[in-house]
């Protein structure tokens, strides 16, 4: 049976919750989307702050000292989970809009998210992630991104028509249910948002998507940044797969596959070139390098398709594989070791310690 959630007073107000850790490029801007939104009612945003060491914390001082609407949390372990309960916890008003410090939101975002949350009485809201770049390497991210080939086609990617859905990018979600399912758990430091809204789901609620809603999200900005965030989160998922097993969608096991598909057919080329592999059993046994190879051919013909300049497309190239390379290993080593203290470091500077 189907929960509807409760709909606050006309406007009762939203709080804006971000998390933000070494966000000094981008957090202005991001701040700058959230307080111009159109909200009937009172609106305030919550700043939950890591142990930032490239300024951030300090520009976000400057900014609350301009505007009342801005309010500071410390966040001292800087883990994601931990700054959105924080967050909300110091929140004043009962629909609770999360925010990216690597995030713009669309002009109308809230307007239109809360309408969607009225007519279906939905507990959360979730759009499409427009991912964007600024540089050749952080463009040919966000046609990843962007594409069923990179992320696998979650709804939140684009494509998908207006409904039920398993989870939600960022979310706008009622701070009451929020509090009847127990919030985020601070346990999981990837993947918090989808373990929320199964919660969510079991309690009887919708999680809903919304086309209409989009926010411009920002990649990393390196190829080594890109792919500690990748392993990180594919450790992650590996976790919630041991935790919660047939909960998640069989397209999580994609790069898994591609991981062990290269790992046997490197393994297997190597015996060949050894001659350790020959004859009619070498001939028969090659057969195991075709899933590599049309993986290859893949890559290649979507590069050529989607990149836009020379640079681009061949990025692209590089980036494919090492998204899915890095989640894939990643996720092979949260399922047989589980994720334990693993962290995303690729917000963190060489200066900056881990919680």
């Amino acid at each position: 049976m189907t929960i509807d959630a409760p709909v606050p007073a006309p406007g009762a107000g939203v709080t804006f919750v971000m998390p933000v850790l070494n966000e000094r490029d981008y957090l202005e801007r991001a701040v700058q989307t959230v307080l111009q939104q159109e909200v009937h009612g009172p609106a305030e945003l919550v700043l939950a702050l890591g142990p930032s060491t490239d300024g951030t914390t300090e520009l976000a001082r400057r900014l609350a000292d301009v505007d009342s609407r801005i309010r500071l949390v410390d966040n001292p372990r800087a883990d994601i989970p931990v700054a959105l309960n924080l967050a909300i916890r110091a929140a004043r008003h009962p629909t609770i809009v999360r925010v990216d410090a690597h995030s713009e939101l669309a002009p109308g975002y809230t307007r239109q998210a809360l309408a969607t949350l009225d007519r279906v009485r939905a507990a959360n809201v979730g759009g499409v992630m427009r991912a964007d770049g600024r540089t050749p390497f952080q463009r040919a991210v966000a046609i990843a991104y962007n594409s069923p080939v990179g992320l696998g086609g979650g709804a939140y990617h684009g494509g998908a028509p207006e409904g039920p859905a398993e989870s939600a990018y960022l979310g706008v979600m009622r701070r009451t249910v929020l509090d009847e399912v127990g919030m985020f758990d601070e346990t999981i430091r990837r993947g918090e948002d989808w373990e929320l809204n199964l919660r969510i789901r079991q309690a009887g609620y919708r999680v809903w998507f919304d086309p209409q809603l989009a926010v411009t999200y920002w990649p990393r900005e390196s190829w080594t940044r890109l792919a500690r965030q990748f392993f990180a989160t594919g450790t992650w998922r590996g976790e919630l797969v041991r935790r919660f097993g047939r909960q998640n969608s069989l397209r999580f096991f994609a790069p898994p596959s591609l991981v062990l598909a290269v790992a046997t057919s490197v393994v297997l080329g190597s015996l060949q070139l050894l001659g350790v592999v020959g004859g009619t059993a070498s001939v028969i046994l090659s057969v195991i390098h075709l899933p590599v190879a049309l993986y290859v051919a893949c890559v290649i013909g979507f590069g050529v398709i989607a990149g836009g300049s020379l640079r681009e497309r061949s990025w692209l190239a590089a980036v494919l594989p090492t998204m899915h390379l890095a989640w894939g290993a990643g996720f092979l080593r949260g399922l047989v070791r589980g994720a334990k203290d693993t962290v995303d470091t690729s917000r963190l500077d060489r200066n900056t310690p881990l919680p």
